[in-house]
């Protein structure tokens, strides 16, 4: 018996394109609306036909029973820049660090990632952060286009609101920079992933080696870049994100305030 469905609509998520036939027989499929024992016939890359049975037509690769599953979409990893700094003040050469998070990736199911890249920078004080997604984006895509990547890669635009430099950073990329996702991120003390000070202050003295005097400074410093930038860049991300076509997400909505002003901006999902 033969389930219904739309081939038309059904692509594989791989940036590398398929030639020919593959047949996965004797297989859990995990279908939108059941799981059944069959096999999914794929030609050139499409999904051409789902039957339900323990059959093996000639040539069909046994399965055994295990499971075949739609890819998973991962919206929002930090996976990469894990590879590119495993350490504080680790610059690990790119490349490979690309190619590892991709093949990790793709050993877990994953088959269409948005890489997260923070944009907006500090550039003064111990709590500094420099610029560094434009460059990493040219080097990701130029890694895509030479077809080093198993998986398909899509990028998304983690935009810090407290910041100095986050308008002009959005600026570099372009609606060909395969931007899938900008997301609007405020990392102020007080308030958001930072209400707890004490938890803050745990984790920048450990990432920063800051002391008292330092991390009492650095918490002045982002709340006078909140006040003297916050509205600006946050009206600025989102009318950035119209001009990427890209969708528009919030970060660490906490109050029903944070929430009306999400749905205000047009955020689609947190």
């Amino acid at each position: 018996m033969n389930s219904p469905f739309d081939p038309s609509s059904l692509k594989l998520s791989t940036d590398r394109s398929l030639q020919g036939n593959l047949c996965l027989a004797n297989a859990r499929l995990v279908l939108s609306d059941q799981v059944l024992t069959g096999a999914v016939t794929i030609e050139n890359g499409v999904i051409a036909d789902i039957a339900e049975g323990d059959g093996l037509p000639t040539g069909a690769i046994d399965c055994a029973g295990d499971f075949v599953t739609p890819g998973l979409v991962e919206l929002h990893t930090d996976n990469l820049e894990r590879h590119i700094e495993p350490r504080p003040s680790v610059d690990w050469p790119h490349l490979p660090a690309l190619i590892a998070h991709d093949a990790e990736l793709a050993s877990t199911g994953i088959t269409t990632v948005f890489d997260a890249m923070r944009v907006g920078s500090i550039h003064s004080g111990k709590g500094r952060y420099i610029d560094y997604a434009r460059k990493l984006a040219d080097e990701l895509l130029a890694a895509r286009a030479a077809g080093l990547f198993k998986i398909s890669h899509f990028l998304h635009l983690r935009a810090e609101i407290c910041s100095e430099t986050l308008l002009d950073e959005l600026a570099a990329f372009t609606p060909d920079d395969r931007v899938g996702i900008v997301s609007l991120m405020d990392h102020t003390p007080g308030q958001r992933q930072y209400r707890d000070l004490a938890s803050l202050k745990t984790y920048g003295a450990k990432k920063r080696g800051m002391n008292d005097a330092e991390f009492a400074a650095h918490v002045e410093n982002l709340l006078g870049l909140q006040e003297k930038f916050g509205v600006a860049h946050e009206r600025g991300a989102v009318i950035e994100a119209k001009r990427l076509d890209a969708v528009l997400a919030s970060h660490d909505d906490t109050t029903p305030a944070h929430v009306d002003q999400s749905a205000a901006n047009g955020v689609d999902f947190a």
